[in-house]
């Protein structure tokens, strides 16, 4: 072979051998994350599901993918969204929403869950028991429906004289809206209190849930524990202060929008516990192996901006235990 022949296979040998060597190199991880919020709603949950995984030591875009869905609302998605996630064979599927956990567990008995869910998940048949799940599902228990009295009781304490209460839910929620009607209808017995359920699952029908409120004259509103709701803050924001509504929910963004009070689950919390929980899978653990985790850190917050507006005082006693007071 000449000199110049030598020299030329030598070269195309260097351009083809890191083409090989990518060629080579393993796909990455890709996590399929379902949550019924719509994508990009709550960036410090997103933020801190990334500080979960990094725990293991798992990057987005560096050695691990996320395909994201945030579904807005529209549960009728899933089916579709859980379907394509197990056709491509994800390595696991996370979803802090109580549906997507029922589904997805529904649907895959082989790829990984990583849940998030309001009620005993062994109620709900995703684990055998919480400390040893069995099964290829594990999560945290966030109990938004074990704290729906105690909400309802705050709110209680805020208007002692108060007895009308409107309590808005979810529908297409089943698990939690079941469980949050039966948690309330007790709670309003013991504190004497005459209480009306309404249903909305779309922007129009809360339009019309808070017209209905104001024709019953209800002294003020409970809204329950809902991804929808919660991606809908600033128009419960703006029909509370329209109709200068008393109004409660289950996170503390609500009360940043506008309204009045909050008392449920630091989620920022939760979602970095799935993405700790989601990041030990990936490095070989198995869910049937980690014990499902009880969170134990709540948040109540009043908006005093929203109390002056409202012409109204704060008693000293609901004031005194109230975590984070908005200015």
């Amino acid at each position: 072979m000449r000199r110049r022949e030598f020299i030329t296979l030598l070269g195309g040998a260097s351009t083809a051998w890191p083409l090989v060597a990518r060629a080579q190199q393993p796909a990455m991880s890709v996590i399929g994350f379902i949550d019924s919020a719509a994508a990009g709603d709550f960036p410090s949950r997103i933020a801190a599901f990334h500080a979960g995984l990094g725990e293991s030591g798992f990057v987005e875009g560096q050695n691990v993918a996320i395909d994201y869905h945030g579904l807005a609302g529209r549960s009728e998605r899933l089916p579709a969204v859980l379907a394509d996630l197990i056709q491509r064979r994800v390595a696991v599927i996370a979803t802090p929403w109580g549906p997507g956990a029922i589904a997805a567990k529904a649907a895959t008995a082989t790829i990984p869950i990583v849940f998030g869910v309001p009620s005993d998940p062994v109620k709900l048949g995703l684990v055998a028991s919480l400390a040893r799940p069995g099964g290829n599902a594990t999560g945290i228990n966030f109990f938004v429906n074990e704290i729906d009295a105690k909400r309802l009781g705050l709110m209680h304490e805020f208007f002692p004289k108060a007895v009308h209460f409107a309590v808005l839910l979810n529908p297409t929620d089943t698990i939690s809206t079941a469980a949050t009607t039966q948690a309330l209808e007790e709670a309003a017995r013991s504190f004497a209190l005459d209480i009306v359920f309404l249903n909305a699952s779309t922007s129009a029908e809360i339009d019309a849930a808070f017209a209905a409120v104001s024709r019953q004259q209800s002294d003020a509103l409970f809204i329950g524990s809902d991804g929808f709701f919660a991606s809908r803050a600033s128009q419960f924001a703006v029909l509370a202060a329209r109709d200068r509504m008393p109004a409660s929910f289950s996170t503390r963004e609500m009360v940043e929008a506008g309204l009045l009070m909050s008392y449920g689950v630091d989620f920022v919390e939760t979602f970095r516990q799935v993405g700790s929980y989601v990041g030990r899978i990936l490095k070989g653990e198995k869910p049937s192996d980690l014990p499902v985790q009880q969170t134990t850190k709540f948040e109540f917050a009043i908006n005093m901006r929203t109390v002056k507006a409202l012409g109204l005082a704060v008693p000293p006693n609901v004031l005194a235990i109230a975590d984070e007071v908005v200015e």
